[in-house]
């Protein structure tokens, strides 16, 4: 920095009240500038002008109105729609009740969901949810793999949703917060391609429920873990997880290198049941035994003759259970059957079928997703016996998405609420209990070609696995390429 000299002059000893005054006259043509000028006094207040002469305030709300982003209200269908120059897509958070994005360091093909302590049926904010996901790191960097047990904390909810009535009692007593990830890891090798977690009951009140997760590793094996401790660690201060506890409890190696995401465990074996399923066409049980420890009965079941997909424990029979395949089929089995047979297969796409789901809350409705982006919901009471099953028909099926179904799920609580991932980056949630009269308009929010049925389509990049709360009604965690979405809108 350049020094500058200090002054000849001695400076100017000034009275209370008086300015400095150069020592030589203003030149021809000049004015004196009064440094103070743009302030003004009333008797009322006193208004501190801007540059121009007018209040910051006023001026820069007409700046921002003059150079506001033009907002096309219109509805907008990804792969339907195009985006003009320039234009960008964001969501209508008018349509949101709750709606937060959180990114962790790797994307996750898979997770789920796991109960928690703090209630069912939860409606205030902010709200919680813990959750279990196995990452997909990038190539050449499979060592950084590992299993996250998760915390989202503090996912306030959206003011600006149309249906909040602002007078609500509970608004004063809700918190907006920045939402928060916390994450407790158990380093892995490989890709997770499917993980869901199981909670055995309390033995006792003072004690946590034991939750276990089963994660269908690229390599082919099946980990067993217990990460009860790691649940624990999150509301309990001070508390140290065993080091022990990034060890598996189990390793299934009955689908030796064949890899796989058919993946489930039994709601109705509180100690807990799996099935595993691979690209091989094979599907293994496993129980947990009375020590704790966990059994593989080596004589498979098989039936498939491409890959198996998906697998689905039926909700109310404790030995059946559904599998979906790149064969094209659904088959339903019986796990006390000594041949490992099938009981019932059908055809229900021309293309693989990638997911399936069987609604908990009438037993009789499955639905199915499929490689060429169709779904379907099927009567299982048609399915009465083999022939039968081949000549029935769905009771529902939709052609909307444009890339591959990744993903299917009934609703907990409601059985006509449907929830569709797909390829072409949407999850869609549908209504299957409306129906369109002869009367009213084949266009839906003056789009052509849309189903009725469709309530909600919510943007997500590469979108793979969706899963419905099952304590907060009406809230949907995702996964994608860009991290987590975890929303409830204004429809469901």
């Amino acid at each position: 920095m350049a020094k500058r000299a200090a002054e000849d002059n001695e400076p100017q000893t000034l009275k209370a009240g008086e300015r400095p005054v150069a020592d030589s006259g203003l030149a021809e043509g000049e004015e004196f500038e009064d440094e103070f000028e743009d302030e003004f006094e009333s008797e009322d207040e006193i208004l501190e002008a801007g540059v121009d002469g007018r209040p910051d305030e006023e001026r820069e709300a007409e700046e921002k109105a003059a150079g506001a982003m033009d907002v096309d209200q219109e509805t907008f269908i990804p792969g339907r729609h195009k985006l003009d120059a320039g234009q960008t897509l964001a969501p209508d958070l008018s349509t949101y009740e709750m709606l937060h994005t959180l990114e962790p360091t790797w994307p996750c093909l898979s997770f789920d969901i796991v109960k928690d302590n703090l209630g069912d049926d939860r409606k205030s904010y902010p709200a919680t949810v813990y959750a279990v996901a196995g990452t997909q790191a990038a190539q050449g960097r499979e060592k950084d793999n590992q299993i996250m047990v998760m915390k989202l904390s503090g996912l306030s909810r959206n003011d600006k949703a149309n249906n909040i009535d602002s007078d609500d009692e509970d608004d004063d007593d809700e918190e907006y917060t920045d939402p928060v990830l916390e994450t407790k890891s158990i380093p892995l090798t490989a890709t997770t391609n499917r993980i869901r977690a199981h909670q055995s009951p309390q033995s006792n009140s003072s004690t946590p429920p034991t939750t276990i997760t089963a994660a269908m590793q690229e390599s082919g094996d099946v980990l067993i873990h217990d990460i009860t401790p790691h649940l624990q660690s999150f509301d309990t201060p001070g508390f140290q997880i065993p080091q022990t506890a990034s060890k598996p409890r189990s390793t299934i190696r009955a689908h030796k290198k064949n890899e796989g995401y058919a993946l489930d465990w039994s709601p109705l074996v509180p100690a807990g049941k799996l099935l595993t399923g691979d690209s091989a066409g094979t599907i293994f049980a496993t129980t947990r035994t009375e020590g704790g420890g966990f059994v593989t009965d080596t004589n498979a079941f098989t039936g498939h003759t491409g890959s198996v997909e998906e697998l689905q424990w039926s909700p109310n029979e404790r030995n059946v259970f559904a599998s979906a395949s790149s064969d094209g089929t659904v088959k339903i089995w019986d796990a006390r059957s000594k041949s490992r047979k099938y009981a019932i297969s059908v055809q229900v796409s021309d293309s693989d079928a990638n997911v399936l789901s069987w609604s908990h809350q009438t037993p009789h409705l499955l639905a199915s997703g499929h490689d060429d982006g169709t779904w379907s919901v099927w009567d299982l009471r048609q399915w009465k016996s083999p022939d039968a099953a081949a000549k029935s028909k769905p009771v529902a099926h939709f052609n909307f998405h444009l890339g591959q179904i990744t993903s299917v799920e009934w609703h907990p609580t409601d059985d006509s609420i449907v929830s569709v991932c797909s390829a072409d980056n949407t999850l869609t949630l549908w209504d299957l209990a409306v129906e369109l009269d002869d009367e009213e308009s084949k266009y839906t929010a003056d789009v052509k070609d849309v189903p009725p049925q469709l309530l909600f389509v919510h943007y997500m990049d590469q979108v793979k696995e969706a899963h419905w709360h099952p304590q907060i009604p009406g809230t949907v965690m995702a996964t994608g390429n860009s991290g987590f979405g975890v929303f409830k809108t204004i429809s469901v």
